[in-house]
């Protein structure tokens, strides 16, 4: 009679699964990791976070390239440019034979003197200074000839400018771009990572309660028959009042831990409805079975704790690799600079025809070199300073990489205690199982009491439902572990599912 109420006890329990299923939505872990790394904020930030740095990358690339540039101006000046305060007069003479400027006797004044001609100065007086001699021919050059029309002035040029060796200070800022992209990179996977472990959390744990909720049901149902049995004891008077009274407080315990199991799982798809951005008081069913294996969980005795797949240990690798740029770069000023510039000039007044009134230019191309001499020490400390800053990235990668090995020990004890959890709960079950068979048995055959039947349908229910929860503490604490090892990865293409 038991094994048939129990019979028809799990046949309305399918037919309700089966009514839910049809009525609300069916999401299955993946579906939730994925909801989860589109809604999520964090994710958007870091994916942003990487775009920022793929563009500075992109923009040190550039500083390899020659920057080109145009400017223009236009100046008023209210006064014009002369050469010459007034108007001057030019003396006119010879080329002597060894090409310098002379007089001769020609180009001079000159006066009687004997059988000769001397030169006069100004007065009229003879001398034989070459300063004062008066020129007897002058060329006029007046003021306004060497006046420029300077009241409208245009300049305007075009040019380049491109490093040729900059002591590998534009290479080492390049690979610190590239350093700084993938550590935005594997700190995007490595928050999709936690999202994902996040939502396998929420998601299990739904499932579990969706178990309990189960269990509970068949519980309830259980002590609701046993009720009715005693209840039919009772009125033939087999049974005393207090074993009634009994059964009906086991009832409403029940009754009561059905409740609070509905609540929990209630609060715990809110949660998960959080978490994936989904509406709170959005319904689903989880498309989710507890197929927690102990043969398929690597418990090798030969363990390795390999941690370099973990996006931390990977970020520590690049966080060493910008400490040695900056080094390079603080190394770089040691160095010479080698830069090469070429202009096209155009100006108006036209420099090149005595200030026309034109448009005129030239072309110019030029290399320059700047070496440092001596700064009192400055490029020598800040070198000393960024080689402490690379030993301590060093120090720190140590460090941390221990700590990670240590944490992959601990979850790996914890996975050896989960297996062994499950598998002392699996046996219980099977031994509650044959309690509650041969209690239900001796009840009907009357020679089990109510108090030894609740007693094992309650052990039976404690034993599944630890069950439950050893199956899936095995199956997170096995997630923790390749967590721990870097085994979690994500896709970059298919926007976070896991492979």
């Amino acid at each position: 009679m038991g094994n048939n109420r129990l019979k028809h006890i799990a046949a309305g329990l399918l037919l309700v699964c089966c009514f839910t299923s049809a009525n609300a939505q069916m999401l299955s872990l993946d579906s939730c990791r994925a909801m989860a790394l589109q809604h999520n904020k964090g994710s958007v930030i870091s994916q942003e976070s990487l775009l920022a740095a793929q563009e500075m990358r992109k923009a040190a690339f550039t500083q390899f390239l020659p920057s080109f540039n145009a400017a223009g101006a236009y100046m008023y000046n209210s006064k014009n440019i002369s050469v010459l305060s007034e108007d001057a007069l030019l003396p006119v003479g010879s080329i002597s034979s060894d090409g310098k400027f002379a007089y001769t006797v020609d180009d001079i004044v000159t006066v009687p003197y004997g059988d000769t001609r001397v030169p006069v100065n100004s007065q009229g007086q003879p001398t034989t200074n070459p300063s004062e001699f008066v020129p007897k021919h002058v060329a006029y050059l007046p003021k306004e000839s060497l006046t420029f029309d300077m009241e409208h002035v245009f300049a305007a040029g075009v040019g380049f400018t491109q490093p040729i060796f900059m002591g590998g200070k534009i290479l080492s800022l390049y690979r610190m771009a590239q350093s700084a992209e993938n550590i935005a990179r594997i700190a995007k996977d490595n928050n999709d990572i936690n999202i994902m472990i996040q939502v396998d959390e929420a998601y299990w744990r739904v499932v579990s309660l969706q178990k309990k909720v189960e269990l509970a049901k068949e519980y309830n149902s259980l002590l609701q028959t046993t009720y009715n049995n005693v209840k039919i004891m009772y009125d033939e008077g087999v049974a005393t009042k207090s074993d009634l009274l009994n059964v009906q407080v086991k009832l409403n315990e029940s009754e009561m831990s059905l409740t609070k199991a509905e609540n929990g799982l209630s609060l715990s798809k809110m949660y998960l409805n959080q978490i994936c951005g989904m509406d709170f008081e959005q319904d689903y069913v989880l498309d989710g079975e507890i197929q927690t294996d102990n043969q398929n969980i690597d418990l090798d005795p030969d363990f390795k704790r390999d941690v370099a797949l973990r996006p931390e240990a990977q970020m520590l690798d690049w966080n060493v690799k910008i400490a040695q740029s900056q080094v390079d770069i603080a190394r770089s000023r040691f160095m010479p600079n080698v830069i090469a510039s070429g202009n096209y000039v155009v100006s108006n007044p036209n420099l090149f025809n005595g200030f026309d009134k034109s448009f005129s230019g030239m072309l110019t191309f030029s290399v320059g070199v700047s070496v440092p001499v001596f700064h009192f020490g400055d490029r020598l400390h800040t070198l000393r300073a960024a080689k402490h800053n690379l030993r301590i990235a060093e120090l720190t990668k140590e460090e941390s990489l221990e700590k990670m090995q240590l944490q992959a020990n601990m979850k790996r004890n914890s996975l050896t205690e989960a297996v062994k959890q499950n598998t002392m709960a699996a046996n219980n079950l099977l031994h509650a199982e044959e309690n509650m068979r041969q209690a239900q048995s001796g009840f009907e055959e009357g020679v089990i009491s109510t108090s030894d039947l609740m007693a094992a349908q309650t052990s039976w229910v404690s034993a599944k439902s630890d069950v439950i929860d050893a199956k899936i503490n095995m199956m997170l604490n096995e997630l923790y572990l390749n967590q721990s090892l870097g085994k979690i990865q994500v896709k970059s293409s298919d926007n976070g599912q896991s492979k």
